[in-house]
């Protein structure tokens, strides 16, 4: 077994309960939690205050419940589109801005995320976030489903990367294995 096959064989093993229980709660696939779970935490070895799913802090959320922490966000703007405009500036610190060949920009930020003191306390607020969040109605009509979630929730603006329904629908298919 290779170091990458005993790193996720260990992620499963140990969060896979986790899974289990909130699809039992909301009816969520498990194997799509997991694989949500490893895409944004790369299968366990970043997930810097049990932040196990990307979530990110409102700014009301209390000091003691967010980190900031550096993320990657593309978005179809530039740096100077982005400062002009204060409804676009989200971020508390950009570090970089990239052009990349699709024409939208990859922006090296930090923003503040939640942070949890457990692993099941973050999975059961990712749960709860696709249940309260309106945006994601239309992905809860098929959440029995893990390839058809991905996507609903890709679509939906769950994250900026393009191709973020196909990555988690790869992870879904080798934990389907």
């Amino acid at each position: 077994m290779t170091n990458n096959e005993q790193q996720i064989a260990h992620f499963v093993t140990t969060y896979k309960p986790y899974a289990l229980e909130t699809e039992r709660k909301t009816g969520i696939s498990h194997l799509f939690i997991l694989a949500q779970a490893a895409l944004e935490s790369a299968w366990g070895t970043h997930a810097p205050g049990n932040m196990f799913f990307g979530i990110k802090a409102k700014p009301n959320t209390p000091t003691e419940e967010r980190q900031l922490l550096l993320t990657t966000e593309i978005l179809p703007c530039d740096w100077q589109t982005y400062q002009r405009n204060p409804a676009l500036q989200k971020f508390p610190e950009v570090l970089s801005v990239t052009k990349r060949p699709d024409g939208k920009y990859t922006y090296k930020v930090k923003d503040w995320f939640k942070k949890y003191p457990s692993p099941e306390a973050s999975f059961t607020d990712h749960a709860l976030f696709f249940l309260h969040n309106p945006r994601y109605a239309e992905a809860l009509k098929v959440k029995t489903d893990p390839y058809l979630f991905a996507e609903a929730i890709a679509r939906a603006g769950y994250a900026t990367a393009p191709d973020y329904a196909t990555q988690l629908k790869k992870i879904i298919k080798q934990l389907s294995k």
